[in-house]
């Protein structure tokens, strides 16, 4: 059963029980300065989770692409990728765990044909906070009786704590929370019944996690919400190693093209040893990422999302030169990428002359890279004085691998070839150097992930009083703009945090200092009037008819919530589709400052604005 099948049976089998879809969103998070990337299927959905009433209703379904950046050092498995597809449904307040959990198992076992004996659960075991989860027990045990099992704990059903069935969107007073039930499928020999999938994590795979939203934490620990939601989660790519009966990820149909041309490009199969398959592994995922980053509008640059796609494409170059010799990769590619998700990904083929441009320049300055750092390379192998370091110490020529890395970006395991190759009596073997270059990274890592952590601690939207203010001054820089430079400007992106709003839009020269006046006096004027801020949900057709702005390249659902500036629709100063939240009137605002202003890339403008 094909990826694409896969898919249509879901979003069919939730519509049937009258969910609506919602669109597959951009790895973008929109006006969010707390996560590089959208990391799960239901992070645009955080305002609803909180009580914002959704344009389509309580009961949603959708397939959403997510990104994990954190996971780039653990690609090489059978099992972990960079991007993947979310399938999600969700309840907003509606059902809760009898229908979710009967659905959920009926799905994966009716309409995707998995074996019943396959499956197995856990669920939250309890803490001082929520008790042991027996509600989630016995209505999976009464699921597996209907299939003939007997489903006993420690058998088929696993209690665990809070690290593994207990989900949170973060640590604030007034966070969401709730035990979740995971679905594993189990890959090894015999039935598995009595191997606990936590400490047999190579013979099972999670293929699904049921989140019961139903918590809210308070200063003295949780407590009930009103509005119990459920959160459904499963990774495509998962679900369809283990439908298509596969063991490994990259053999399925989402990777597999690819991996088909990297053996026909290098005359080498994907399973003659461990050091082609994971290079193969990397390749492919790093590829597929790294075209879904570019149909997103990233472009490769040093900083957040830019470094990430640069960091993509510099890994490929250099798993790719170093182990499969190979030359112009996303050229030569580019055409299985489209082969593997095309069918969900059409832009990816209207796209496609302008992304392999992007990323060939990318590795030809990739390429300028290796050969600049040459001479620097040569010298230290060449100097006497490093002899002794590089024959007989793993530490000490790891050290100098990674310091070359971090000056020249040059990689540390093209140094291990040069040296073996100068200094064939060399006592370091490739395991030996590997492993000590990796401590460094590690320790390089986790320096670089406790800076991470402190920027984007929030993992997820915030929505203090601060930022939502800068929302709306969001949507009042928006309209200024189109009223001081043309409607022709268009917004390509925004970021917010408690500190100022950052505001893309698409206009190829910088703004004058009298531009820049009339905009700051346009929104101070609109503010000054205090006009009120309100939404109202329409028809799509009937938004866009409307005159309410919305991103060109967005899909959107055929509801939409369209908030507007002004006493009403027909007469708002700005209004635009969003999900919201936003202040109740412009009087809670106060007026901005646009205090800087750059390129981002040809034809885009960014600028930056601050309350004063």
């Amino acid at each position: 059963m094909h990826s694409r099948e896969i898919l249509q049976k879901y979003l069919a089998f939730f519509q049937k029980q009258g969910h609506k879809q919602i669109p597959n969103l951009s790895l973008l998070p929109e006006n969010d300065s707390t996560l590089l990337f959208v990391n799960s299927g239901m992070f645009p959905l955080v305002p609803y989770l909180s009580g914002e009433p959704h344009p389509l209703g309580k009961r949603l379904v959708n397939v959403q692409r997510s990104m994990r950046f954190e996971d780039l050092e653990e690609i090489g498995d059978n099992r972990h990728t960079t991007v993947f597809h979310m399938l999600g449904n969700w309840s907003l307040g509606d059902y809760f765990k009898n229908e979710q959990l009967e659905w959920a198992y009926q799905f994966f076992i009716e309409e995707l044909g998995l074996d019943p004996n396959r499956l197995f659960a856990s669920v939250f075991a309890g803490d001082q906070n929520a008790g042991k989860d027996s509600e989630s027990i016995a209505i999976i045990k009464q699921i597996f009786a209907k299939y003939g099992i007997e489903a006993k704990e420690n058998e088929r059903i696993f209690c665990y704590g809070k690290e593994e069935n207990w989900w949170q969107r973060g640590e604030a007073v007034g966070e969401l929370g709730g035990p979740d039930s995971e679905i594993f499928y189990y890959l090894g020999e015999g039935s598995g019944v009595g191997k606990n999938p936590a400490s047999n994590q190579n013979e099972f795979i999670e293929i699904g996690n049921n989140v019961f939203m139903q918590f809210r934490r308070t200063e003295k620990g949780w407590t009930e919400l009103p509005q119990k939601n459920v959160d459904f989660g499963g990774g495509l790519e998962r679900i369809a190693m283990v439908v298509q009966q596969k063991q490994d990820i990259f053999a399925t149909d989402n990777f597999y093209p690819i991996i088909k041309k990297l053996e026909g490009l290098t005359k080498q199969k994907y399973d003659q040893d461990i050091d082609t398959t994971r290079a193969m592994r990397i390749l492919a995922d790093h590829l597929r990422a790294a075209s879904m980053l570019a149909m997103d509008g990233v472009v490769p640059s040093n900083k957040d999302q830019g470094y990430c796609l640069r960091r993509f494409l510099r890994r490929m170059v250099r798993f790719g030169k170093n182990q499969l010799r190979l030359e112009n990769i996303s050229q030569t590619l580019f055409d299985s990428v489209i082969e593997s998700i095309g069918w969900l990904y059409p832009e990816l083929q209207k796209q496609k002359h302008e992304i392999i441009s992007l990323f060939s320049e990318e590795e030809s300055r990739f390429e300028k890279t290796l050969i600049k750092a040459y001479p620097k390379v040569k010298s230290i192998i060449e100097d006497k004085k490093n002899a002794k370091t590089l024959i007989n110490d793993a530490a000490g020529t790891a050290k100098i691998g990674f310091d070359l890395y971090q000056s020249e970006g040059y990689p540390p395991e093209l140094l291990y070839d040069e040296v073996k190759e100068a200094y064939p009596e060399t006592s370091t073997t490739p395991e030996d150097y590997r492993v000590k270059i990796v401590s460094f990274f590690e320790k390089h890592q986790a320096v670089s992930r406790q800076g991470a952590e402190a920027k984007f601690k929030g993992g997820l939207a915030d929505h203090s009083e601060t930022v939502i203010q800068y929302h709306t001054a969001t949507h009042l820089l928006h309209q200024a703009l189109r009223q001081v430079l043309g409607t022709n400007i268009q917004q390509q992106g925004s970021n917010i945090t408690n500190e100022r709003l950052r505001f893309d839009f698409s206009y190829s020269q910088a703004l004058t200092e009298t531009e820049v006046e009339k905009i700051e006096n346009l929104v101070s004027e609109k503010i000054n009037q205090k006009l009120p801020v309100n939404f109202r949900i329409m028809e799509k057709a009937e938004a866009e008819k409307s005159g309410a702005l919305h991103f060109f390249k967005q899909k959107y659902p055929d509801q939409v919530k369209v908030y507007y500036v002004g006493e009403n629709l027909e007469q708002a100063f700005s209004k635009e589709f969003c999900g919201g939240p936003h202040v109740k009137n412009l009087s809670e605002l106060k007026p901005i400052e646009i205090y800087k202003q750059e390129a981002v890339s040809k034809g885009v403008r960014r600028i930056y604005a601050k309350f004063v």
